[in-house]
């Protein structure tokens, strides 16, 4: 079926409007390919399939198991989840060009529930899922002063240990609405955070005033993707149940991909999209490619951090090598990845697309913001194919946990 018949299918469902959000893309630019003014992108075809086409009628297929997405980002953990029966049924995130990219990729034009601000969101109006899912941000959590509000009459307990943090509202939500399991992101470092201190609080929270059967495991992207990047997963079940992190099928480290297998191939034989490509054998943009300027200041840097013993500097790998961690920040000078492109040409910063492919999104998922935000986005994201294993695992103990207990009133 030709882009065009598929374009005339999802208007015949859709408005404009609606199949415009769905693609990243504005009315005007659905109707102008409509009346064949100008030709769609080759990503749209396999867009229309995926994202428009794939419900009768625009209704969502049964789902296995309900679930919410907060502090959504760009939607990485759903995506994980959505591939194994999940249905998504409220998202939560507030940054406007994250939101901006998570719509275009998951339009739910089933009309679930897009908030922005989660700490302005009631817990009773969230909708009731099994599971709740949440990279929640880190702040510090400060548990000084307990005992003066204790002897003032304030709350206490979790709402005490975690007010003013973002941690609180997943707390909040999950005391309100009892989920049959939850999974948490965070950055490795959260473990050893004000001396494991908050690591220490929030599973006192979890287990103890929450009640939830609580694994821990820091798990390294590696296995999946080229990227050296451990993040601390933490799950948990409303009831016992037997998981098991050695359920886990990690591919060996040793033997995981590397750097080339998510490169533009610039032989030709990549569909052409001239955002990032350029050229009849779609050769990387020289916007990539390091400035002279940049490129020695760089060296420089790294060689007074080098005199002083120090490991900063930047990150330089070629298609054989792991690279380091992409962060948010990769928008600045793309220093942690540096690809090499010879003894005769500086090093290039990755496009948004290859950053998309380092954290296990594959080439149809779209990119509807500008090159800084894309990098600020997938430097914060998840690696999607080591949140899926971890749902493979997840997902089948659901069916063990039953109805949710009714909550009793509190004696007056």
């Amino acid at each position: 079926m030709d882009t065009q018949t598929l374009i005339e299918l999802a208007l015949q469902r859709y408005s404009p409007k609606e199949v415009g959000l769905a693609l990243g893309v504005d009315a005007r630019t659905v109707r102008r390919w409509h009346t064949r003014e100008t030709e769609p992108p080759s990503y749209v075809s396999d867009a229309i399939r995926q994202r428009l086409l794939k419900f009768p009628d625009g209704e969502p297929a049964p789902a296995a198991f309900r679930f919410i997405d907060l502090f959504a980002g760009i939607g990485g953990i759903r995506k994980a989840f959505e591939a194994h029966g999940g249905r998504c049924v409220f998202t939560s995130e507030w940054d406007e060009y994250a939101r901006k990219t998570y719509a275009a990729n998951f339009p739910d034009l089933s009309g679930h529930v897009f908030a922005s601000d989660i700490t302005e969101v009631d817990a009773q109006d969230v909708p009731d899922h099994d599971v709740l899912l949440a990279g929640f941000p880190c702040q510090p959590f400060s548990i000084a002063g307990v005992s003066k509000k204790n002897a003032l009459g304030r709350p206490h307990g979790f709402l005490d240990k975690t007010q003013g943090t973002l941690f609180f509202d997943v707390a909040r939500i999950i005391e309100a609405k009892q989920p049959k399991a939850f999974l948490l992101e965070n950055v490795k470092n959260l473990v050893n955070h004000d001396k494991g201190r908050t690591f220490a609080t929030i599973l006192e929270v979890l287990r103890n005033d929450l009640g939830y059967d609580v694994h821990t495991k820091v798990i390294n992207g590696k296995h999946f993707v080229p990227q050296h990047r451990e993040r601390i997963i933490i799950v948990g079940f409303r009831e016992p149940v037997p998981f098991s992190w050695d359920d886990l099928e990690l591919p060996p480290i040793a033997e995981g991909p590397k750097l080339g297998s998510i490169l533009h191939r610039q032989d030709g034989t990549e569909p052409l999209d001239t955002r990032w490509l350029e050229g009849k054998r779609g050769k990387v943009s020289d916007k990539y490619t390091l400035s002279d300027k940049l490129w020695s200041f760089l060296k420089d840097y790294a060689a007074k951090h080098r005199e002083k013993g120090n490991g900063f500097g930047f990150g330089l790998v070629g298609k054989k090598d792991t690279a380091r961690t992409l962060s948010a920040r990769y928008y600045k000078d793309g220093s942690e990845i540096l690809v090499d492109q010879g003894p005769h040409r500086n090093p290039r910063r990755l496009t948004p697309r290859e950053c998309a492919r380092l954290m296990g999104f594959d080439d149809t998922f779209l990119i509807p913001v500008s090159d800084t935000r894309a990098y600020k986005q997938f430097g914060n994201s998840v690696v999607v194919p080591v949140i899926a294993e971890v749902a493979r695992i997840m997902v089948p103990h659901l069916d063990a946990i039953g109805a949710k207990p009714v909550r009793k009133a509190k004696a007056a």
